[in-house]
């Protein structure tokens, strides 16, 4: 079922919002050449505790996941591009991280993820990124009220394409509020002008992910980190998103931080 927001309810969910852009600021400063995945999670938990927030991803256990997933975040690395399940590996220079984080304040929940590269970058790593950004970019101006779910997934799919990346639809961007997965479903890939109506008071994350040279998908033993078929390495970059008369509010915008 779709739920659409009251403009009270909006406001009420900038603080969720908040915190996540904040916590994934801070953990993108903090995580470089040297850091475990697992010190990434405790210190998402800790930063979770001090502001009596609830980690969306601990005890979430879908269908498509093994087990309840037991993590705070999903840090996923190269060739691994979502739901990746923090393990013992230190980073290394150039790996991609991918950090993707959600948590609910007073009920609310907010969902966003960030994709860069610790030490020595690859110019075509920088490019995937760069492609992702911009792609969410396009989805989000695409979201006003009047247009359809088609036009996001329309404007994701154009910058992705227009890069020469090919797209993957079993996941994607999806409805927030009360819970982390909600209606509708919002594939990377689409035509303008179908599907679902944009309405004032949809609350939304949009998540453009691409792999370089695949757009197919392998899951690991542990259940729940994505890699690609064939190797390639992936980026992903997400914000939750209020549809409003006046246009989309990011709710989480890192923007005043200084980043993206």
């Amino acid at each position: 079922m779709i739920e659409l927001r009251t403009p009270a309810e909006i406001e009420a969910m900038r603080p969720v919002g908040r915190f996540v852009a904040e916590t994934l600021a801070t953990l993108r400063d903090e995580t470089t050449v040297g850091t475990n995945l697992l010190a990434i999670d405790r210190r998402a938990h800790d930063l979770i505790r001090r502001a009596g927030a609830e980690s969306c991803y601990i005890d979430y256990h879908p269908s498509f996941g093994a087990s309840p997933f037991g993590k705070v975040i999903c840090t996923s690395i190269n060739d691994a591009v979502l739901h990746g399940l923090p393990h013992d590996y230190v980073l290394r220079d150039g790996d991609l991280v991918s950090l993707d984080f959600a948590v609910a304040v007073d009920g609310w929940v907010a969902d966003s993820a960030v994709s860069f590269v610790v030490g020595t970058p690859r110019d075509e790593d920088l490019r995937l990124i760069d492609t992702a950004e911009r792609a969410l970019d396009a989805a989000i101006a695409s979201a006003t009220v009047g247009h359809k779910i088609g036009d996001i997934s329309a404007a994701i799919a154009g910058v992705a394409h227009g890069e020469g990346y090919s797209i993957n639809t079993d996941f994607g961007g999806h409805g927030v509020g009360r819970i982390m997965h909600g209606d509708p479903h919002i594939p990377n890939d689409g035509k303008a002008g179908r599907g679902y109506p944009l309405r004032a008071g949809l609350v939304v994350a949009l998540e453009p992910w691409f792999l370089q040279t695949t757009d197919e998908l392998i899951t690991d033993p542990d259940g729940w980190t994505l890699r690609s078929a064939d190797g390639s390495r992936g980026a992903h970059a997400e914000h939750t998103i209020a549809i409003t008369a006046d246009g989309p509010i990011v709710l989480t915008d890192r923007s005043f931080l200084g980043v993206r």
